[in-house]
């Protein structure tokens, strides 16, 4: 089944942070631009690393004249710091370095002004250019790029809030919806607190359970959190864990219940290997890491790449949004398929003002929030789902 998806909007949200500084590839047109990808942690993650892995991929089916080396520097953050100052240093091998994760800007920072003829692009969180302790000279030869995820995690809201009085397959009369986050960090929060906020416009009644597994290559745990919160009558539950999250689509499978992945479409990456499973993955909420890379690298290349600044990529510009994949369209009913469509044209509108746990975003047009804040609380839009969910 098909539906066709809303266009993408223009507007670029941008924090322009230090100067704009245009730059060039740095090689000769007939010699490839190389590239180090440098993954904290380990790929097979099914989402947000492999999703990165995989802009660089797309880069070279597309003809992209690149040369990749990833570097996979395991799950323990002791080795971080040394394996990321290590890949900076090989100097001889790369003309741009790529990097993402809060857990790593401050390494990044501190080392870039030591190599002021390369390029670095850190995704998922942003440098402290303003910081001179860390950005000793502006960090002006890094670009960074951030994801939406909470106006992404909000759609997912809403259709977890949605999905749990349908009536369909598996759910029961309850409103209850579940989240499990990898750790209880803020961009994990910012995910949380949209989709808290998604579900409360469609059910002010909706009983939220929000649960940290404590880590991100753990699918036992994330099994145990989910089958608890399934135990207490939650439909659909929200995995913003990681590897951890494989676990929650287990006890999805188990249970006979639903299952909302994050950042790839995991419901077609284990579709061949576990197709029962992935009928489970009604939807994922995606940050689409890989085409922020992909569209990064094409802009260096053309020399239109700007440094020196954080840019922000929401549902306008194609960095987050709903998988829809026949799973989607085959499970969802009508009504939810509206809503959601109608949902995401009163975001692009400007109706619906999404919650945030980021100060530094308000100037975007979000509202702060924490986690667990009750419907009643929630910001006031005059958008009104109830005309689809009669």
């Amino acid at each position: 089944m098909t539906r066709p998806k809303l266009l993408t909007l223009i507007l670029v949200l941008v924090m322009a942070l230090t100067a704009l500084v245009g730059v060039s590839s740095t090689t000769a047109q007939d010699q490839p631009l190389r590239i180090t990808l440098v993954i904290n942690g380990v790929l097979g993650d099914k989402s947000f690393f492999d999703s990165a892995q995989r802009g660089m991929d797309n880069l070279i089916n597309d003809g992209y004249n690149i040369q990749v080396n990833t570097i996979e520097l395991g799950i323990d953050p002791a080795g971080w710091e040394s394996g990321l100052g290590d890949a900076m240093a090989d100097v001889e091998n790369y003309d741009v370095l790529i990097v993402g994760t809060f857990q790593m800007g401050e390494f990044l920072a501190k080392r870039v002004h030591l190599y002021p003829d390369k390029y670095f692009i850190f995704f998922d969180d942003a440098v402290p250019y303003d910081n001179p302790e860390f950005c000793v000279e502006g960090c002006k030869n890094v670009y960074s790029v951030l994801y939406a995820q909470n106006e992404g995690s909000f759609l997912a809201g809403v259709y977890a809030g949605a999905i749990t009085t349908s009536g369909l397959e598996g759910t029961n009369p309850e409103a209850v919806i579940g989240a499990i986050g990898g750790q209880d960090i803020p961009v994990i929060n910012d995910f949380v607190v949209g989709y808290e906020q998604g579900a409360c416009l469609v059910n002010p009644n909706v009983q939220r359970i929000v649960q940290y597994a404590g880590g991100w290559n753990d699918p036992a745990k994330g099994k145990e959190i989910a089958l608890a919160m399934y135990e207490q009558k939650a439909d659909i539950v929200f995995q913003i864990a990681g590897g951890t999250g494989v676990g929650v689509f287990e006890a999805a499978q188990e249970q006979g219940r639903y299952a909302i992945g994050v950042d790839s479409d995991q419901a077609l990456i284990i579709q061949d290997t576990d197709p029962d499973q992935a009928q489970h993955i009604l939807t994922s909420m995606l940050k689409n890491v890989d085409n922020s890379l992909y569209r990064a690298i094409d802009l260096f290349l053309k020399g239109e790449l700007v440094f020196g600044q954080a840019e922000v990529l929401g549902i306008a510009e194609g960095g987050v949004g709903l998988a829809q994949n026949d799973i989607y369209f085959d499970n969802t009913p009508e009504n939810i398929l509206d809503l959601i469509d109608a949902v995401t044209e009163a975001v692009l509108n400007g109706e619906i003002t999404i919650n945030t746990v980021f100060e530094d975003r308000l100037d975007l047009g979000y509202n702060l929030a924490e986690v667990g804040l009750p419907c009643s609380e929630m910001p006031a839009t005059d958008f009104d789902p109830s005309e689809y969910l009669k």
